[in-house]
């Protein structure tokens, strides 16, 4: 953890990320204000504010991805936050919600090459034996903003109003944009295939199927994609509905949403911050330990629900801190394992199929969560979301031995060296 922290081209790019994930809770806060509350939208005009940002990464993923691998990723990060910064700025000029839809799908797709150009990047400046160090930090930052950035914006549109919030948030993007114009230039990396030219070029097709073969091959990744994205999946189906489930009590507070929020969000920093520090650690047992934490700690909600226990600000606010904590030990290992396994030609390709499944399962799972909440009740629905968590975990632990062998064999034929920097 040290040498990150005086790795300044790594630190530079965890300051861009700090502030535009600020600036992303900014413009969500206040489109939401504007939409919902100036224009009187309907509950499905909001829904598709959400949609419109979500849609071109789960879809242009792999597509993104490719795009990150065969251009220079500091030069994409920039283009992709000075449009954003310019497409923001549209926003407050607005006066549709067709205006809305159409530039936050397109803040949607240049996010969607944003976000494999960050992991190629990051790939660049930190060495693999600080990854699982680099990959806690990023996850304590995405958490930080989790908690600070909605009671920022609230303050804000309530301080200032929606516009000026809109060009605050524009200049977060510019500001990202110009601690990643200073990152260092970009590394040579030559494929080292039997058989292939290191010099030789390929299409975009050839470079978007190889990605995709790589992922297949990969034992661990597919496995662990596999999980990540079902059990993200089964963990929304539950999570979309949260706020329902706690009026179920009979004296619910107005602040416990917010509590069990913020708790979630302290519980990620937290094991961020372990795993920062104690790096040795076997990352699919610890993924399959998290997905259990997770579901006995929805079980243990909808239990004390049912229960209709007294003080659910203590429960409901430790049951997240669990919850929370127990998602960090899901994403960080696997995300740190991917970027130690990937070769760095193909991380972006590799990432942005890994955000396509992510963004698909947060856009489909509470969709399906209201439908099973109004048919079966959401009690229910928190119990078998619970059981189907702690099952995948075991299946995972049954399947464990068969997932390390697959990734012992890739290990051996895995392409991708080092060369030399560029200035």
């Amino acid at each position: 953890m040290k040498h990150l922290l005086r790795n300044k081209g790594y630190m530079t790019l965890m300051a861009a990320q700090a502030v535009s994930s600020i600036g992303d809770w900014l413009s969500i806060v206040a489109v939401i204000t504007l939409v919902g509350l100036k224009w009187n939208a309907s509950p499905m005009e909001v829904s598709f504010i959400i949609l419109c940002l979500a849609v071109p990464m789960a879809l242009l993923g792999p597509v993104a991805g490719t795009v990150a691998d065969r251009f220079s990723p500091k030069t994409l990060m920039v283009l992709s936050d000075l449009v954003r910064a310019g497409l923001i700025l549209l926003l407050a000029a607005a006066d549709t919600i067709w205006v809305v839809y159409v530039c936050l799908f397109t803040i949607g797709i240049f996010s969607a090459v944003f976000i494999p150009a960050k992991n190629g990047k990051l790939k660049e400046l930190v060495p693999d034996g600080d990854m699982k160090s680099a990959m806690s930090i990023t996850s304590m930052i995405d958490s930080s903003t989790k908690v600070l950035g909605p009671l920022l914006s609230g303050v804000l549109v309530a301080a200032v109003g929606v516009k000026p919030v809109f060009f605050i948030d524009s200049s977060t993007f510019l500001i990202s944009s110009l601690f990643i114009f200073f990152l260092p230039n970009a590394l040579v990396w030559v494929k080292d295939v039997e058989g292939v030219e290191p010099q030789k070029k390929t299409s975009f097709k050839e470079e978007f199927l190889e990605g995709i073969s790589f992922i297949k091959a990969d034992r661990y990744i597919l496995a662990g994609l596999f999980f990540l994205g079902f059990s993200l999946f089964i963990l929304q189906l539950s999570d979309s509905q949260i706020i329902v489930l706690l009026r179920e009590l009979t004296h619910p507070s107005a602040d416990l949403f917010g509590y069990l929020v913020t708790a979630s969000g302290a519980g990620m920093f937290a094991s961020g911050f372990i795993l920062a520090k104690k790096t040795n650690y076997p990352a699919y047992l610890l993924m399959l330990g998290g997905v259990c934490g997770i579901g006995l700690s929805f079980g243990m909600m909808a239990v004390c629900t049912l229960m209709d226990l007294g003080l659910p600000v203590v429960w409901g606010a430790g049951l997240g801190l669990i919850a929370g904590f127990s998602a960090g030990f899901v994403f960080i290992p696997f995300q740190a394992s991917v970027q130690t396994e990937t070769p760095v030609h193909m991380t972006g390709r590799v990432f942005g199929v890994v955000n396509s499944v992510t963004t698909m399962a947060t856009i489909v799972g509470p969709l399906l969560g209201g439908l099973v909440a109004t048919v079966i009740g959401v009690i229910p629905t928190f119990m078998v979301t619970a059981s189907l968590l702690v099952i995948v975990s075991f299946i995972g632990l049954l399947t464990k031995s068969n997932v390390e062998r697959g990734d012992h064999d890739v290990s051996k034929s895995k392409p991708g060296a080092p060369g030399t920097t560029t200035g």
